[in-house]
């Protein structure tokens, strides 16, 4: 099954204004949907991070895929690697490549001149029909991008999207999106930390394993090893909130500002999608007012699980002081104050484990962390760790390590959280309920209503073949015009706060 088209669409939805350590939620959340197209007419589906920094990375390797077997993750993850130019690996690589429609060499160079960054791209494929030299030079300067393609001896295939395999027909006619504003200067950039390659890399893993479970008649959670648990239970993640955007009418979540409105705030969630576990998002009010609200929870739900997690907006000191004051009360304290060594600290000295997104993000992280006993407990994130069959790796490092396993959760849309599940039903140590956002998005979604439903704070995990949800294009279509006309390419809540608040900041440890 070969890779002939990707199209990348960017999305905005409605996000309501939900306080944390570093401000608050925008109007608008940004997302990235990627869809896969084969030569067999199959289609896959994947969804990742929407700020255009990274948008640009995505359409840029889009185009690197094309051609390649959708079972060929390892190659992409090679191609993907070359070109955002990740440690040990040159500004310049020839690949050749042999798949059912012949043979393609692709050589790719990249220089730097006084007006910014080219990159050209040399294709030359042998087919049954001929041979066929493509060359794209994609530019970078102080104006922004642009891609120059020139192909000799191939017909014109017709619609074109963000790409396409030349000589390959589309299914349907496509338009092609282009986000506003995207004029990012200079070249392409990684951070080590944050693994750019696998932020990149995880729509499309996720998106060829859609396609590789329809071509088997099997759920994606099958072909990870097969689902240990039939339902995947949520929590019910509360927040600090404004009661709308200022000059916006009141959302219907309305406000939550002290334990009360928290309390009637984590009531609501519980009603609608009957959580079982409770976590609070905190580092925003002095620690003191956020254990009043863990033990306002406590009172009001007795016997669900509770978690605290302040970005890592405590000191050392602080942190353990409302570690050892939530004793018996919390299932686990997340990131409570900044890095490997402050964590390890803290754990020493407090009766719960702690748990992180953020100080544990690679898999360099795992030695230091945990030869300093800094966490009990990993919140896994495919978007960010390489997608499903990576973050199953990481799985199975935590099983080596003896560390318990929740899974993490930003803004998101129904393809991710439908590989959120598929993923935590066949990782037997996965054992916390995780993480969503899904009632924040209040019903909006790109996907097909009806895939997924919430019983008992849990999802039943789709048995469909792939990831068992449809595309709703014309919900497509809505979120990116409301992409287009936004406003936002990138997501800033320190400064979004700053508009109303000027004086605040947001730099850690605060407390």
């Amino acid at each position: 099954m070969i890779i002939r088209q990707i199209h990348v669409t960017p999305v905005a939805f409605r996000d309501p204004p939900l306080l944390n350590a570093a401000g608050v939620h925008e109007p608008w959340a940004l997302r990235t949907i990627v869809e896969v197209v084969t030569d067999q007419g199959l289609t896959g589906l994947g969804e990742t991070y929407g700020d255009l920094d990274h948008l640009r990375k995505v359409r840029e390797c889009a185009q690197a895929l094309i051609g390649l077997d959708v079972h060929a993750t390892n190659t992409m993850y090679a191609r993907i690697s070359a070109l955002l130019g990740a440690p040990g690996t040159g500004p310049s690589a020839t690949r050749t490549a042999t798949n059912p429609t012949g043979t393609r060499t692709e050589a790719t160079g990249t220089g730097t001149t006084p007006t910014g960054t080219r990159t050209t791209t040399t294709e030359t494929a042998t087919t049954p029909t001929g041979t066929r030299l493509e060359s794209t030079e994609t530019s970078t300067t102080p104006t922004g991008t642009r891609t120059k393609t020139t192909e000799t001896g191939a017909p014109t295939p017709g619609p074109v999207t963000e790409a396409t395999a030349t000589g390959a027909p589309a299914p349907r006619p496509v338009t092609k999106v282009t986000a506003t504003g995207a004029t990012t200067p200079g070249p392409l950039t990684t951070n080590p930390k944050e693994r750019t390659v696998d932020r990149v890399f995880s729509p499309f893993d996720v998106a060829c394993l859609d396609i590789r479970g329809k071509a088997a008649g099997v759920p994606v959670s099958d072909l990870l090893g097969g689902r240990v648990r039939d339902a995947v239970p949520y929590s019910a993640y509360l927040f600090y909130k404004w009661a709308g955007h200022p000059d916006d009418e009141p959302d219907r979540f309305g406000a939550a500002l002290d334990p009360a409105g928290i309390v009637e705030q984590a009531g609501l969630l519980i009603d609608e999608y009957g959580f079982e576990s409770i976590k609070l998002k905190g580092g925003v009010y002095p620690p003191d007012e956020e254990i009043a609200a863990i033990r306002a929870l406590h009172e009001a739900f007795p016997g669900l699980p509770l978690r605290l997690d302040p970005n890592a907006a405590w000191t050392v000191e602080t942190s353990i002081r409302v570690g050892r004051e939530l004793d018996g009360v919390l299932q686990y304290l997340e990131d409570p104050t900044p890095g490997i060594p402050g964590m390890s600290e803290v754990a020493a000295k407090v009766p719960m484990p702690l748990a992180t997104n953020m100080c544990v993000v690679t898999p360099e992280h795992f030695p230091p962390a945990m030869a300093a006993r800094a966490i009990g407990v990993l919140l896994l994130d495919h978007h960010y760790w390489g997608g499903l069959v990576r973050s199953s790796h990481i799985a199975a490092m935590c099983d080596a390590f003896g560390l318990a396993m929740s899974m993490h959760s930003n803004s998101h849309l129904g393809i991710s959280l439908a590989a959120m599940t598929h993923l935590a039903a066949a990782t037997p140590n996965l054992t916390f309920a995780s993480d969503t956002h899904t009632p924040w998005q209040n019903g909006q979604d790109v996907i097909q209503p009806g895939a997924l439903e919430f019983t008992n704070g849990a999802v039943p995990v789709p048995t469909a073949p792939g990831l068992g949800v449809d595309l709703d294009r014309d919900a497509l279509a809505v979120m990116n015009e409301q992409y287009e006309k936004c406003g936002i390419v990138a997501r800033n809540d320190t400064s979004y706060m700053q508009r109303f608040t000027p004086t605040f900041t947001a730099g850690r440890p605060r407390w």
